[in-house]
């Protein structure tokens, strides 16, 4: 797929460079095709002054300085399209194994405790029929509000910008205040890129609006949850369990979310970790590059 006369450099460690490295090795180079543990800054950008797109294996983009590359005229591009249907399946097993405690009944079936049926042998949540509370109406949002419909659920969305009332009629979602939809959702799920303004989105505030009953289901980003405030919610009972891919601090995980043990669910950002999506991402990432180089439209801009 790449053409013979582009040069490439590829770190075949599963590790990000350290920065150092990054800025030596992007010397001369004229784009690059990063991931989301790699941060480009504005001093990175400062060493590459040839560089003239970086192409984002994500849909996600905040580690990437956007308006540092802009103002050196270089363009970004992510991976949306490509990954939504895959995150969206994520998020529901994260929501249904958090709801019916899936994780403490495989770890109960082996370890050899289960002796008997037994009456009121860890109960779960009902899915069915509740309320889906989906925080972020994008692409991936609307997707896991579509797969609601199936379980017969009522659907409240809040987004910064309401959706056509075509999607809502199709999805039978309803628009309501981040308030609203926090109070009155059995299941609150978030699908919000990082920005200034969703950076701690669920804080103890909005934690002390949910239901004691309610889960929470997080496969955005990681700093959009107060990671400090849910160990507090999840150890306290102000809610009822979460389900969690992302975190604030990637790999790291808060000691107290680790430590529970019975009311969350903890997954190591596999959201959109499929075959043919991670393959798929890749594919257009390189394709994105490409085209710029080449002098034409990237397929996926960012903004």
């Amino acid at each position: 797929m790449i053409p013979k006369d582009i040069e490439v450099d590829l770190n075949r460690s599963s590790e990000a460079l350290p920065k150092a490295d990054l800025m030596t090795r992007l010397t001369g180079a004229q784009g690059l095709i990063c991931q989301i543990t790699d941060t480009i800054d504005d001093e990175v950008l400062a060493a590459a002054p040839g560089l003239k797109v970086i192409s984002n294996i994500a849909v996600g983009y905040n580690n990437i300085d956007v308006g540092a590359a802009r103002r050196r005229n270089i363009v970004v591009t992510n991976t949306p399209d490509v990954l939504t249907e895959t995150t969206a399946d994520f998020a529901w097993a994260l929501l249904m194994a958090a709801a019916r405690r899936v994780v403490e009944a495989d770890e109960y079936a082996r370890s050899g405790r289960w002796t008997r049926w037994q009456w009121d042998l860890l109960w779960g949540l009902d899915v069915h029929g509740k309320t889906l509370g989906v925080l972020g109406f994008g692409r991936i949002g609307r997707a896991v509000a579509r797969r609601a419909l199936g379980f017969n659920m009522r659907v409240l969305y809040h987004d910064t910008v309401r959706a056509e009332g075509a999607a809502e009629r199709e999805l039978r979602a309803t628009y309501a205040s981040k308030e609203t939809l926090l109070r009155e959702s059995d299941f609150v799920t978030l699908h919000t890129l990082l920005t200034p303004e969703t950076r701690h989105l669920i804080d103890e505030a909005a934690l002390r609006l949910m239901k004691k009953s309610a889960i929470l289901v997080n496969a955005a980003r990681g700093p959009i949850v107060d990671e400090a405030a849910l160990v507090r919610a999840l150890t306290e009972k102000w809610i009822a369990g979460a389900g969690l891919d992302v975190f604030e601090e990637e790999p790291k995980i808060h000691g107290g979310l680790a430590s529970l043990k019975t009311n969350v669910v903890l997954a190591p950002h596999l959201a959109s970790a499929s075959f043919d999506t991670r393959k798929a991402m890749a594919m257009l990432a390189v394709k994105n590059c490409l085209a710029v180089l080449d002098g034409r439209p990237p397929l996926t801009p960012v903004g």
